[in-house]
């Protein structure tokens, strides 16, 4: 048993009881206040019965993030049989020919504020909370007993660690600095990431079925990939048979990348299908008409505050992009914020494409690759929707 004890108010141990990994402090009776942050504490209804064990930060309204409901240490061991299961099984699911993908889904595989991404032989661990934070070294451990890496890095940024009060921090665990890029393998594919600098912990690797399913779909079709960062859905497209393949992106690096990631793959694309512009810009400015567009914007709406004006944001550019289709023509389109559901989005598209004058049928929805998997007790672990929509007049 943790030394530290947390009560609960009358009634609101429900949430724990189904198994929810997170307690806020208005579902609070007694605290130990003396705890630093991401200290374990042990969780108790009004009554005195146990409820489990978890993180616990008064930095943050989630007061704890559980980690178990039984009474079991939370040590090297507990660690090492969570990465040895959530290892196996995506190991058992990944298509030929690809070395990279998430190991570990924070609350989607149990364990709160837990990033690990495989890179070839190599790892990267985001912790973003104080929980995991607090157990760096413990979680260090059990990652280097369990997956064997030949290095390890940490990269563990971004406003979840600011809203648990938290610096950003990015160094080496173990190892050697990995060269930058790194090359990856991915469905036979060739991909340069900066794991270092780059967006997430290097590469989109929750957007792996999705590449795929361009690919599938791209034979003898002009593709336009908007918010294109390091080209992944265009070498896919063009790996398909695609005639042509646009990539803009507002990052002149990451078209580096993207030329990078084209040569490596045996792809020639012409300089001017390397465009460094905002997208919103070059959808109202660029005539030009496509087969195919991929969507795939940064999050919009990094709060509930934010949602009405990124809404309006998703409308305009999913607008944009319907008005760039041919007749026939087909849109992914995507949104990676937890605060925009799929029946929001649904209905985003709706009113883009009143908007945009377009007749749309919705032929399929899109979601995380299977390596991110979503805890069915905490919905809020979705944070990735998207359609595949036909375009016509």
């Amino acid at each position: 048993m943790s030394k530290n004890r947390l009560r609960l108010k009358p009634g609101r141990e429900k949430s724990i009881h189904n198994r929810h990994p997170w307690i806020f402090s208005g579902a609070v009776a007694d605290e130990p206040f003396d705890a630093p942050p991401g200290e374990i504490v042990d969780v108790f209804d009004a009554t005195g019965d146990f409820l489990g064990r978890g993180a616990y930060n008064t930095n943050s309204q989630i007061r704890v993030r559980m980690f178990t409901f039984r009474d079991e240490e939370i040590d090297v061991g507990w660690f090492a049989a969570r990465l040895r299961e959530a290892d196996h099984w995506r190991r058992a699911m990944l298509p030929p020919d690809t070395d990279s993908y998430r190991v570990l889904h924070a609350e989607g595989d149990g364990v709160p504020g837990l990033i690990v991404d495989r890179y070839g032989e190599g790892l990267v661990i985001s912790l973003s909370t104080a929980g995991a934070d607090q157990l760096r070294d413990v979680i260090a451990e059990a990652a280097q007993d369990v997956l064997q890496p030949a290095w390890m890095l940490e990269r563990s940024v971004g406003g979840y660690r600011r809203e648990e009060g938290l610096d950003d921090r990015i160094d080496m665990l173990f190892g050697e600095t990995p060269p930058q890029p790194l090359r990856i393998r991915e469905n036979g594919l060739s991909f340069l990431v900066d794991v270092q600098g780059g967006q997430k912990t290097g590469f989109f690797l929750d957007q792996r079925e999705s590449r795929a399913g361009v690919r599938a779909s791209a034979a003898d079709k002009t593709m336009l990939n908007a918010f294109g960062y390091t080209g992944g859905f265009a070498v896919y497209a063009l790996a398909g048979g695609a005639s042509r393949a646009v990539t803009v992106d507002a990052s002149g690096d990451a078209l580096a990348l993207a030329r990078q990631n084209h040569e490596i793959n045996d792809q020639h694309v012409q300089p001017e299908d390397l465009v460094c512009r905002d997208v919103f810009n070059f959808l109202r400015e660029d005539e030009t008409e496509f087969d195919l567009i991929v969507l795939d914007p940064p999050a919009f709406a990094k709060s509930k505050a934010s949602v009405n004006r990124a809404a309006r944001g998703y409308k305009d550019i999913n607008m944009l992009a319907m008005r760039r289709i041919v007749p026939g023509g087909m849109l992914w389109t995507f949104s990676c914020s937890g605060h925009v559901p799929l029946s929001l989005h649904r209905k985003i598209l709706f009113s883009a494409a009143i908007d945009a004058g377009r007749q749309v049928q919705i032929l399929h929805t899109l979601g995380h690759s299977f390596d991110h998997p979503i805890n069915v007790y905490h919905p809020e672990g979705e944070y990735l929707t998207g359609f595949v929509c036909r375009v016509t007049d």
